[in-house]
């Protein structure tokens, strides 16, 4: 059983690299990558700053099982099942959807780290409230994570994806994909005045801004101005993807040996280069773009749409 201290101390503190490339050049701009990928081979980027403070809360509580909700290639769910079995709780996921033939690559491994499957209709998922009772779990000796881990100990958590371990660094955009806002909120709390956050929402529809407004809301009662959701780079919604969409990962992981996912950093890198070749970003400026992981799932995408990525 792993030691959450531990775990921060060997495992937080990630690398930062730059993207070169002529067009950034020209445009007189810097881009760096915070490769938050990177904190652990199975709990990493954002869901580990999600979870972080959540398993501290959960230790504190002294409760022996996690339970969470996730769709069946969930980022979050993979990363409870393994932070489970590294921390040693028990670990329930709460799948959307019937349960298949056979498991994913994503729910094989979360099955395999320990944790226990329920598979219920999409109709019944939604009302995530009463559907631990309905199954019967033991609510006493059982923390609830939200799915995609966002809850307000989750933004504590996200701001600390703002350390950079280097006082030399001046970023001016701090750049994310978003999919609940949670993380974007998180950062958005540890901005400095002179910097600004932008999210790049991986779904489709304009009601990010309203829920990061909510999230900052309960976080506390201050007042943030300098971010903003960026909905142009959803490729149709939530998982959609089309051949540009495909070509730019495998084009970006060639030229930077970083490897990017469909469902949100693919989606926030191509955003980001399409911004920057527009001239959105003003000459002179430092743009931090985080990796936020996702990887776990490539290899069931590949399942389901043929090898496109490489």
């Amino acid at each position: 059983m792993g030691e959450i201290s531990d775990f921060e101390k060997r495992y937080s503190k990630v690398p930062i690299v730059e993207i070169d490339a002529p067009f950034i050049y020209n445009a007189g701009v810097k881009l760096l990558v915070k490769r938050e990928d990177l904190i652990h081979p199975e709990i990493s980027g954002n869901k580990w700053r999600k979870l972080k403070y959540n398993l501290i809360e959960a230790k504190k509580q002294k409760v022996p099982t996690l339970l969470t909700f996730g769709g069946a290639y969930s980022n979050h769910i993979n990363a409870t099942a393994a932070a489970g079995k590294f921390f040693g709780f028990n670990t329930i996921g709460i799948i959307r959807g019937e349960k298949p033939p056979k498991l994913n690559p994503t729910l094989q491994f979360s099955k395999k780290n320990g944790m226990q499957l329920h598979f219920v209709s999409r109709t019944a998922y939604r009302d995530k409230k009463t559907l631990p009772s309905q199954l019967q779990i033991d609510l006493k000796s059982t923390y609830i994570l939200p799915e995609g881990g966002t809850n307000e100990l989750a933004l504590k958590g996200c701001a600390e994806i703002m350390r950079t371990y280097d006082d030399n660094l001046n970023i001016d955009f701090w750049c994310v994909a978003c999919g609940t806002g949670g993380t974007l909120a998180g950062m958005i709390t540890a901005l400095s005045p002179n910097q600004k956050a932008i999210g790049f929402s991986a779904l489709k529809g304009d009601f990010l801004n309203k829920e990061v407004e909510r999230l900052l809301g309960a976080f506390n009662e201050k007042q943030y101005q300098n971010w903003s959701v960026n909905t142009d780079y959803h490729f149709g919604g939530y998982a959609k993807f089309d051949i540009d969409l495909i070509e730019f990962i495998n084009e970006f992981k060639l030229k930077n040996q970083i490897q990017l996912d469909p469902i949100y950093t693919g989606k926030l890198f191509f955003g980001i280069y399409d911004l920057i070749k527009n001239g959105f970003f003003p000459r002179g400026a430092t743009i931090m773009a985080i990796h936020s992981g996702g990887q776990q799932g490539i290899q069931g995408f590949n399942e389901r749409f043929g090898e496109l990525l490489k």
